[in-house]
């Protein structure tokens, strides 16, 4: 980053993203030899020229109705994908929550998958050590611990892999939609916990269909609309103008 850009967690530059789509897909081999000529390609443009910048510290939500290309948006964050076209640039040791149980092997017990997973977000082994109790006591899974994560309910995934997340001090949090599982003893427990990161400096953006936590977490808010920023700038105002298109 250059350093007028010093101050930013996050920079979109016209990042327009679109992913191939194919037609009359030939699933057989005889299918392929036949109808190998009638196979259609088509394209469908989910991103069109997005420009963004969080500052460090921002706590920003993206909002919009399914197919709006949030979830997308938070992807290219992470560079799981790339953009068709711009670029983004992070400042800072990130860290996501996309997926319910990304990258948890289903035969681990789940303090294996601590010590995976949270390798992966960079932590050494002598690190999660002094960690592991702590993600233990948060996710509040007691014995399953040690039993594999093939045998958890989605809301004990969701248990383990918050706070696996919460706890490799990255300085960028990314969340997509994986709050809304679990009891809401848990869910308000991870909300209290996004409040203190946010308090300490950390940037976060999260996408959510829950406007009211939008409303109590974020300071900022972006509406996503077919694609494009319909609406950037703060939360009780960006979600007033998108209750009167969508609500």
């Amino acid at each position: 980053m250059k350093k007028t850009d010093s101050e930013y967690s996050i920079l979109v530059n016209d990042v327009y993203k679109k992913f191939k789509l194919v037609y009359d897909k030939p699933f057989t081999l005889k299918e392929r030899l036949i109808f190998w000529k009638n196979t259609k390609v088509g394209y469908h443009e989910v991103l069109k020229g997005i420009n963004l910048k969080i500052k460090k510290g921002e706590t920003v939500a993206l909002i919009g109705v399914n197919g709006s290309g949030k979830s997308t948006l938070l992807k290219l964050m992470t560079k799981i994908i790339y953009p068709t076209k711009g670029e983004i640039k992070t400042n800072g040791k990130l860290t996501s929550l996309l997926e319910l149980g990304a990258g948890f092997h289903q035969d681990f017990t789940g303090r294996e998958n601590i010590y995976f997973n949270a390798s992966i977000f960079g932590l050494t082994a002598q690190e999660i050590d002094a960690r592991v109790q702590d993600i233990i006591d948060f996710s509040e899974l007691g014995e399953f611990i040690e039993a594999p994560v093939r045998t958890y309910s989605s809301g004990m995934y969701m248990r383990l892999a918050f706070s696996v997340a919460i706890n490799v001090d990255a300085e960028i949090l990314l969340i997509d939609e994986i709050l809304a599982v679990g009891d809401q003893h848990f869910q308000d427990k991870c909300y209290a916990k996004l409040e203190e990161l946010k308090n300490s400096g950390k940037t976060i953006v999260i996408v959510s269909h829950s406007l009211n936590a939008v409303k109590k977490l974020c300071n900022r808010a972006v509406w996503l609309y077919k694609g494009e920023v319909r609406e950037d700038g703060p939360t009780d105002k960006v979600i007033e103008k998108y209750l009167e298109v969508c609500g």
